[in-house]
C-alpha cells in the first residue's frame, strides 16, 4: 500500500511573518491534520551556527527524526533536515521536512519499526516536482540504525540500565510520568538509543514510544523521548524531564530496576538475540526473571538481584526449562566464584532447590544444596529454607560434611560469644543434615538456648518471634534436642514462670509426650485457666497446680511456679496467703521460696478497714484486721530462720497489733511500737497506721497501764501523738465521754497530768480538753458533772478536783492551763 507523504519547508527570505509552508501534501491528509503536523516538523538551528556554513558544517548540523502520534489515531514518521538556501543572493540555511503519514493500524513497509527508517535513502531534502507528490512506498532501507548497536551499548555502559529503565516506563501506555531527555552531541546517537529500545522492548511497547532525535524546546515537545544537545540540557531539567546526560561524566549510583540492569548486562555482553529468546518464556513483559534466566543460561554474569530473580522465576515454573537449561541455571546460581550473594538471593535459591528436588537428579541439585548449607554455616543466614536430609546422602554430602562439620561443632561449643536463637537452631539443623555428631555439646547448647528463647521473645513484636518456624521444625526433626530443650525450659520455669507462660502463648512447643515437665504444663495451663475462672485467683491457682501432675509435698518447686504464674505482679491477699500457707508444709514453702510471697502478703495488707459495724471505742474496726496479724504470727513461728531484717520487724509489729487488740502484751508495748517501726523502715504506711491505731486504742482505754501512758507521753513521738489526737476526736470517743462520767474523769486526769512533757504533748492535750472534753461535759446533767468531779478527786487529789471545777467554769484556755499547773504542783 502507498503511504501519503508531506513536504514542508521553512520560509524563504522576504516571507516575514511565517515560519514555513507545506510544499506538497499527499492524498488523505486533511487540513486539520496539517495544522497538527506543522509544529511537529518545524526545525530550529542550534546556537552558534555561521550565517553561511561550509558544506562540512552543514552536514554536521543535527537532523530531527521523529515518530509522532496524531489525534485521530494515525501516526507520522518525519525527518527535518537543514539545507542550503540557494535562492536570493546569499547562501544561508533553511530546513526541509519530509514526512510519511501512517493511517491507524497501517505499518511501515516491511512491517518495520519507525526508528528503522532513520537512514533510509528515500528521505529527500527537496520537494518533488508537481504541487502534490504521487503516493510513494517508503521502504525502511538497509536498517542502518541496527549496525553497531553492540559497540554503542558498550560505550554507554554507565548510562545503559538507567536509560533502558526510563525508556520502558515511557513506553507504558498507562504511565503518566515525565518525558525522557537524552543528551547527546550527535542526534544519530539518540537514534541509536531508540534502536536499543526497539530491540530490548516488546514490539507493542516500542511502537508506543514516540520520539524526536533533536529539539531546541524539550519542554514543549509532544514526544515521550526527546534528544537534546548538551547546551539545551538545562532547559530540559527546568521543564521537569528525566534527563540523562550521556554526553557528560558517568553518573553516580545505579538503578534498582532489575529488568533494566539485566538488559544492560545483555547488551554489554553483545547478545541482543537473548531478548527475543527471553520473550518466548512465560512471564510478564518486563519481569526480570525470564531475561535473567536466559542470560545466566547463556553464560552472562549477573548481580545478586538478577540471580535472585532468575531463581525465583524458575522456582515458580520448575517445568518451564528443559533439563539442559535447568542444569546451566543451577550451575550459574551455585557457582563457587560468586562472593556477593544476598539474603534475598539465598531465599530464592532455597525455593528453587525445593521446587527441583525430586524432579531433577541429585547431581543437578547437589550444588544448590551445598551452597545453601554453606551459607547457613558461614553466612549466618538463619532464614534459609534448608534442603532435606537425603540431599546429602551421596559423595557430595560427605564432602560438604567434612568441610563444614568442624566449624559447626566449634561454634556450638562456644559458650562465651553471643549467638542468636536463629543461629543456634540453624547450626543444629545443618549438623543433622550433614550427619555431624554433636551429642557431647548438646547439654551446653540447650542450657544456653533455653534462656535465649525467652529473652529474644520478650523483645519481639506481637505474634510469634521470627525464629519460631525454624525452632518448631528443629524440635520436630530431632527428638534428642526436643527432649533436652524442653527439660531445660522446665528447669528454668520456676525462676520466671510468667516469661515462660508468655513464650508458650506465642510458640506452641510440643510437650505432649511422656516427659513429666510439670512446670511447662502449668505455664501452658494458666492462660486458659484465667480466661475461664476470671478474677478468682485461688481457683486459678488450684487448677494450675493440678496441671503439674505433682504434689507440692513431693515437688515443692511447683509451689513457686504456681504462685509466680497467678500472682506474678502483685502480692496475694491475706486470705490467699492463708490458703497458700495451709496448702503445704513450711518445709515445702522454705524449699520453694514462696514464704517470701506470704510475708509480702502480710506486710502489704491495707490498714484496718473501717465499717459501719463492729467498731471499737476508738472508732477503728476490730473485725477483718486480725487476719494479717494472725498470718504474721504463724509466719514468724514457721520460718524463724528465714525472716529477718525489716520484714521480721514488720511482722513483729503486726503480731504486737494482734496482742494489743486481743490480749495482754508484755509491758513496754508503747516503746516497742516505736522501736519496731524504726526497724521496719521503710515501713508501709498502712502497717504504720494500723500499729498506731492499735496502740492509741489501748492508751485511750480506761484500763491502760499508767506506765505505758507515761512512756507514750514522754516519748515525744509526734506521729503517735497525732494518731492519739485523731482517735480521741472520733465520734465513738465523744459519745463515751458524754455518757460515762468515769471515762470523762479519766480523760481529764490524763490530759492534765503532763503539762511539761516535751513540745508535742501539751498543745494536743490542751486542745483535747477544750475541743473534745469541754463539749462533752457541758452536755452532761448536773449529777453526771458532779460524779466526774468526785471521780477526779478520788483518783487524784483535792487540788485536781478544784482544778476540774475551775476548768469547768473557765472559758479562757490560757488562764486555765496556768491555774491547773499551780494546783497540781501544790497538791
Amino acid at each position: 500500500m502507498s503511504l501519503a507523504q508531506v513536504h514542508y519547508t521553512s520560509a524563504a527570505p522576504g516571507d516575514e511573518g511565517t515560519a514555513g509552508r507545506f510544499t506538497a501534501v499527499g492524498p488523505g491528509v486533511s487540513g486539520a491534520l496539517l495544522a497538527e503536523i506543522e509544529p511537529l516538523v518545524r526545525y530550529e538551528l542550534p546556537g552558534g551556527v555561521p550565517e553561511r556554513p561550509s558544506d562540512g558544517e552543514l552536514r554536521s548540523l543535527p537532523q530531527a527524526f521523529g515518530y509522532f502520534a496524531l489525534s485521530d489515531g494515525s501516526r507520522l514518521v518525519a525527518r527535518s533536515a537543514p539545507v542550503r538556501d540557494t535562492g536570493g543572493t546569499g547562501a544561508g540555511v533553511r530546513f526541509h521536512a519530509h514526512a510519511v503519514h501512517l493511517p491507524p493500524g497501517v505499518p511501515l513497509p516491511g512491517d518495520r519499526l519507525p526508528v528503522e527508517a532513520w537512514r533510509s535513502p528515500h528521505w529527500v531534502a527537496v520537494t518533488p516536482g508537481g504541487a502534490t507528490p504521487d503516493p510513494l512506498a517508503l521502504p525502511p532501507g538497509p536498517a542502518a540504525v541496527s549496525e553497531g548497536l553492540d559497540d554503542f551499548a558498550v560505550s554507554r555502559g554507565p548510562w545503559l540500565a538507567a536509560v533502558l529503565a526510563d525508556l520502558r516506563r515511557a513506553s507504558d501506555a498507562e504511565a503518566a510520568g515525565r518525558p525522557v531527555a537524552l543528551v547527546e552531541r550527535q542526534c544519530a546517537d539518540v537514534a541509536r538509543w531508540l534502536g536499543l529500545a526497539s530491540v530490548t522492548l516488546p514490539r507493542e511497547s516500542a511502537e508506543r514510544l514516540t520520539f524526536t532525535t533533536y529539539t531546541r524546546r524539550p519542554g514543549s515537545s509532544a514526544s515521550r523521548v526527546v534528544g537534546v544537545l548538551p547546551e539545551d540540557a538545562g532547559a530540559a531539567r527546568a521543564a521537569g524531564l528525566r534527563v540523562h546526560a550521556c554526553a557528560g561524566p558517568a553518573p553516580a549510583g545505579s538503578t534498582e530496576d532489575v529488568w533494566a540492569t539485566t538488559a544492560a548486562r545483555v547488551w554489554r555482553s553483545r547478545s541482543p538475540e537473548l531478548f527475543r529468546e527471553a520473550r518466548e518464556l512465560p512471564g510478564e513483559p518486563f519481569a526480570a526473571g525470564p531475561l535473567a534466566v536466559t542470560a545466566l543460561c547463556a553464560g552472562i554474569a549477573l548481580g545478586p538481584d538478577g540471580r535472585a530473580a532468575a531463581a525465583g522465576w524458575a522456582a515458580d515454573r520448575p517445568y518451564a526449562l528443559d533439563a539442559q537449561r535447568t542444569g546451566r541455571l543451577v550451575e550459574a546460581i551455585a557457582s563457587p566464584g560468586i562472593d556477593d550473594r544476598t539474603a534475598a538471593e539465598f531465599d530464592a535459591a532455597g525455593r528453587l532447590f525445593g521446587a527441583l528436588e525430586g524432579r531433577c537428579p541429585a547431581s543437578v541439585t547437589a550444588p544448590l544444596a551445598a551452597m545453601l548449607v554453606t551459607e547457613a554455616v558461614r553466612g549466618g543466614n538463619g532464614s534459609l529454607e534448608l534442603p532435606r536430609r537425603d540431599a546429602f546422602a551421596g559423595p557430595e554430602g560427605a564432602e560438604v560434611a567434612e568441610r563444614l562439620g568442624p566449624e559447626i561443632l566449634t561454634e556450638l561449643a562456644d559458650t562465651v560469644g553471643s549467638r542468636s536463637v536463629a543461629r543456634t537452631v540453624q547450626l543444629l539443623r545443618v549438623a543433622r543434615l550433614l550427619g555431624v555428631d554433636g551429642t557431647e555439646s548438646l547439654p551446653g547448647v540447650v542450657d544456653r538456648l533455653a534462656p535465649a528463647l525467652l529473652a529474644e521473645a520478650s523483645v519481639a513484636q506481637e505474634g510469634p518471634p521470627g525464629f519460631a518456624p525454624a525452632l518448631l521444625e528443629l524440635l520436630d526433626e530431632q527428638f534428642e534436642v526436643r527432649t533436652a530443650l524442653l527439660g531445660a525450659l522446665d528447669r528454668i520455669a520456676p525462676q520466671d514462670p510468667g516469661a515462660v507462660a508468655r513464650f508458650l502463648e506465642r510458640v506452641a512447643l510440643p510437650f505432649t509426650g511422656t516427659q513429666a515437665l510439670p512446670h511447662l504444663r502449668m505455664c501452658a495451663e494458666v492462660p486458659e485457666a484465667m480466661a475461664t475462672l476470671g478474677g478468682d485467683r485461688a481457683a486459678v491457682w488450684h487448677r494450675v497446680l493440678r496441671a503439674a501432675g505433682l504434689s507440692p509435698f513431693a515437688e515443692p518447686l511447683v509451689l513457686r511456679t504456681a504462685v509466680g504464674l497467678v500472682w506474678e505482679d502483685r502480692a496475694p491477699t491475706v486470705e490467699e496467703a492463708r490458703l497458700l500457707l495451709d496448702a503445704a508444709t513450711s518445709d515445702s514453702h522454705r524449699v520453694a521460696g514462696t514464704w517470701a510471697r506470704l510475708v509480702d502478703a502480710a506486710l502489704s495488707t491495707s490498714a484496718a478497714g473501717t465499717s459501719a459495724t463492729g467498731t471499737s471505742a476508738t472508732g477503728t474496726s476490730a473485725t477483718g484486721t486480725d487476719e494479717a496479724a494472725r498470718l504474721a504470727h504463724d509466719l514468724l513461728r514457721g520460718f524463724p530462720g528465714e525472716i529477718g531484717g525489716r520484714e521480721r520487724a514488720g511482722l513483729l509489729l503486726l503480731d504486737l497489733v494482734r496482742e494489743l487488740r486481743t490480749g495482754a502484751p508484755e509491758p513496754g508495748w508503747a516503746e516497742r511500737v516505736r522501736t519496731l517501726c524504726a526497724q521496719a523502715e521503710p515501713v508501709e504506711p498502712a502497717l504504720r497506721e494500723r500499729a498506731h491505731a492499735a496502740l492509741v486504742a489501748r492508751l485511750l482505754a480506761p484500763d491502760r497501764p499508767g506506765a505505758e501512758l507515761y512512756d507514750f507521753v514522754h516519748g515525744a513521738d509526734a506521729e503517735l501523738i497525732a494518731a492519739y489526737d485523731r482517735t480521741a476526736r472520733t465520734a465513738s470517743v465523744r459519745s463515751r465521754l458524754r455518757t460515762q462520767p468515769a471515762y470523762a474523769a479519766d480523760c481529764f486526769t490524763v490530759w492534765t497530768a503532763h503539762p511539761h512533757a516535751g513540745r508535742a504533748w501539751p498543745p494536743v492535750a490542751a486542745a483535747l480538753l477544750d475541743d473534745v472534753l469541754r463539749p462533752a461535759v457541758r452536755g452532761m446533767s448536773a449529777e453526771d458533772v458532779a460524779e466526774v468531779e468526785a471521780t477526779v478527786g478520788r483518783t487524784g487529789s483535792s487540788g485536781r478536783a478544784d482544778a476540774f471545777r475551775d476548768w469547768n467554769r473557765s472559758s479562757t484556755l490560757g488562764r486555765l492551763g496556768r491555774r491547773i499547773a499551780g494546783r497540781v504542783r501544790r497538791g
